[in-house]
């Protein structure tokens, strides 16, 4: 039940963050992201609605097509992220009416754009949840036309820019390909950024003290190896972990602490699946 909880928030903060990209720097300079609320931005100019309404059609039409070509895959999340949108929008255009552009600059909004959607993105994302609209017009080319989904979406997106030459010049267009292109390779970094851990490899005579640190402060597991030298031919314990970026500093001032002559090794892990989540016997921590 927590976890749900936590997930639901994460979206919610996640989409506030994404819907003041929108609101605050693509809508004011009319940057047509490859997004739903980027295709609102194009309909607009032919029908006299707000984006909010727009977006709100277009997720509604989205899901609508979702629950009858591929049924209910994509999860109640996505409908909840793609009905906050909207709304969130609304609420924008109701404090924030006729918002004028931030800074003035095409490319200094659409670098403050990328750089806060991809941002807001990448929480939604490690909720394991989606914005909709898009994510779920490229599952459907995905299962009647067989494309990969990752291309399924960079098509869709594509499409969507270019849907603005109707309205606007081809200066935007290719400014829209840019962002949404970029705005992909920011995302990943972002979710890596989440995602990223340390391997910690330590060669030390006190590497019990390490390996008891390891397990009953960090609430770690820790793997002992058996190692010879290649000069001298002695043997010695290898301590080896994986640990978050703040453990990991806390594990090193530990070290230095204990044996400043230890041998350590330190790699950066991009994903860890399995058990390694589950954090066991820290003082005063509650097992996540």
């Amino acid at each position: 039940m927590k976890a749900a909880a936590k997930d639901y928030l994460m979206i919610t903060v996640g989409m506030i963050v994404v819907v003041i990209a929108v609101y605050f720097f693509m809508i004011p300079l009319h940057i047509v992201l490859g997004s739903m609320s980027g295709l609102a931005l194009v309909l607009t100019q032919f029908v006299p609605v707000s984006v909010s309404l727009m977006t709100l059609i277009l997720n509604g039409v989205c899901l609508i097509a979702g629950f009858l070509l591929i049924g209910r895959e994509f999860g109640v999340k996505t409908v909840y992220a793609s009905l906050l949108q909207p709304f969130l929008l609304w609420v924008c255009e109701v404090i924030f009416p006729n918002q004028k552009s931030l800074t003035g600059d095409v490319l200094l909004d659409a670098i403050a754009m990328i750089i806060v959607v991809s941002a807001g993105q990448a929480i939604i994302f490690q909720a394991q949840a989606s914005s909709g609209g898009l994510d779920i017009v490229a599952k459907i080319m995905n299962k009647y036309l067989h494309v990969e989904l990752g291309k399924s979406i960079a098509v869709a997106g594509a499409l969507i820019v270019l849907s603005a030459a109707l309205v606007y010049d081809s200066k935007t267009v290719v400014l829209g390909l840019i962002v949404t292109y970029v705005n992909g390779l920011v995302v990943d970094e972002y979710i890596g950024g989440f995602q990223r851990k340390k391997k910690v490899c330590v060669i030390s005579e006190k590497y019990d003290e390490i390996r008891k640190y390891i397990n009953t402060h960090l609430g770690r597991g820790a793997t002992l190896y058996m190692t010879r030298g290649s000069y001298e031919g002695t043997e010695r314990t290898e301590v080896a972990t994986i640990v978050t970026q703040t453990e990991y500093a806390k594990l090193m001032h530990f070290i230095n602490e204990t044996d400043p002559r230890a041998f350590v090794t330190v790699a950066t892990v991009s994903e860890v699946s399995g058990f390694w989540n589950k954090k066991k016997g820290v003082p005063g921590e509650k097992n996540i």
